[in-house]
């Protein structure tokens, strides 16, 4: 038997005896329920949960009451797949749901693009090919908008250069003010992040250790057998693409699925923002999630596409966006596994949560955290799976406290639920490899077909 600490056996009893109030009062969920968002000191959070079986409600009777409880304002929704409500506590109120706003991101990214889309990278010159030497007597420029752009993707246009028989450019590095590499916003140190990368002489021991292992990863024992580098003699500039210049390569990312996999299992900023950009910004997206949902716009306000900031969704709102995703996945075959982390199994936001042997697996969900701003505020929206199979939609969002109880508190009433439903049971999942190791790279001599240079937004330098 595990022991527990005397606090968090009185956080437990604390939760379950107000699950039990809950029961015995179940008008109280409209009764709490303000009619604006809430401004004023925290105050106690309970969840209502629907009586789904006696167990639960003699195992709540036996709880005895206790003075710990959770402060702070707090929204819950769960619903079954059909849309019945199973459990209810301010669903109409607006919080903040710091990255869980991510999901709204991914879903128009899907809309917009396809799961199949691929960023293109174009690789110009505006300079002539000396093929005895191997020298392009020009500039090099690097166009695109690819927000997972990394040190292993230049080193494949490198090897891929080399097959075109190109080992030396006389002139300048010229990249686009919208390229980006490792998730940095500066085009320019972008740009030398590339310049070095490119050259096997300059290359840093993290680039050539990632591309050693996405290599390794995807079994291309061949492009190991040689070291790929390009050497630029020139300088790095920022600067849009010559009209002179013309194509010598494209160079394509990972399928948008497997780069939204990555983006929601790390909740990486950079990648969301990034991928926002391409579809016109924060403005764009909210009022495309807005017009294609049929959302009132007071329950869905957004300040950017990443979750920072302030941000506001009520749990109403996130759970029609969450079931939008779900049908935008199936529509294609897919499930909120192929891009979602699965708790407890998948690295990153949901490594060390869910992690029980019996609750691994269990539980599909988005995490949302703001350690600051509206006083703390912490999110988990998902799917969560029972004994019996069925599987629940669930919606909990909580700001004005402690991040680390909110979070306690969440895994432990999603916990609750599979439990009056007899208990967890993991969904049918085998685990993705996440490596961007998808990027494929084509050499041509005419891009009328792809955009190589969308509409750029001008970020401050970090």
């Amino acid at each position: 038997m595990v022991k527990m600490k005397p606090y968090e056996t009185f956080r437990r009893l604390a939760i379950a005896f107000t699950l039990l109030c809950w029961l015995i009062q179940p008008g109280l969920a409209a009764a709490q329920t303000p009619a604006k968002e809430k401004t004023q000191a925290p105050v106690t959070s309970s969840v209502p949960v629907a009586p789904p079986a006696s167990p639960l409600s003699e195992q709540l009777a036996a709880t005895p009451p206790q003075s710990e409880v959770l402060y702070g304002l707090q929204g819950v929704l769960v619903e079954t797949l059909d849309g019945r409500t199973v459990a209810t506590q301010s669903a109409d109120v607006r919080f903040n749901p710091a990255s869980a706003i991510k999901l709204a991101t991914s879903l128009m990214a899907l809309k917009t693009f396809g799961i199949n889309h691929r960023f293109v990278t174009g690789v110009w010159t505006n300079g002539t090919f000396d093929k005895p030497t191997g020298t392009i007597n020009g500039n090099l420029y690097i166009s695109g908008r690819d927000p997972s752009f990394h040190f292993e993707h230049a080193v494949m246009i490198a090897r891929q250069l080399n097959t075109l028989g190109i080992k030396t450019v006389s002139g300048d590095l010229v990249v686009a003010p919208g390229f980006t590499m490792n998730f940095n916003w500066s085009a320019r140190r972008s740009g030398e992040q590339f310049y070095d990368t490119l050259d096997s002489t300059l290359r840093s021991a993290p680039a050539t250790r990632a591309w050693t292992y996405e290599r390794t990863a995807v079994g291309d024992t061949v492009s190991l057998q040689t070291v790929p580098s390009v050497a630029v003699m020139g300088e790095v500039r920022v600067e849009t693409v010559g009209t002179e210049a013309k194509l010598l390569m494209a160079h394509k990312s990972s399928r948008l699925v497997d780069i939204l996999k990555v983006l929601l299992c790390y909740s990486n900023n950079f990648m969301a923002e990034r991928l926002g950009d391409t579809m016109g910004g924060t403005q764009s997206v909210e009022n495309q999630v807005i017009t294609s949902l049929g959302l009132p716009s007071n329950e869905f306000q957004i300040s950017s596409l990443s979750g920072l900031g302030v941000n506001r969704v009520t749990p109403r709102a996130m759970m029609k966006i969450f079931r939008a995703l779900r049908d935008e996945l199936k529509k294609n075959k897919l499930t909120t596994a192929d891009i979602m982390p699965v708790a407890g199994i998948d690295p990153g936001t949901l490594e060390d949560r869910f992690v029980e042997p019996s609750s691994r697996g269990s539980v599909i969900a988005k995490t949302g955290t703001l350690i600051r701003t509206d006083g703390g505020a912490s999110a988990l929206v998902g799917q969560l799976r029972t004994l019996s199979g069925e599987t629940l939609l669930f919606v909990i969002m909580n700001q004005r406290g402690s991040v680390l109880r909110f979070r306690e508190n969440q895994d432990f009433l999603v916990k609750q639920i599979q439990d009056s439903r007899g208990g967890p049971r993991p969904f049918a999942y085998k685990p993705h490899m996440l490596a961007m190791k998808l990027a494929d790279t084509e050499h041509s001599f005419t891009s009328e077909s792809e955009e190589f240079e969308p509409r750029a937004k001008v970020h401050p330098n970090p």
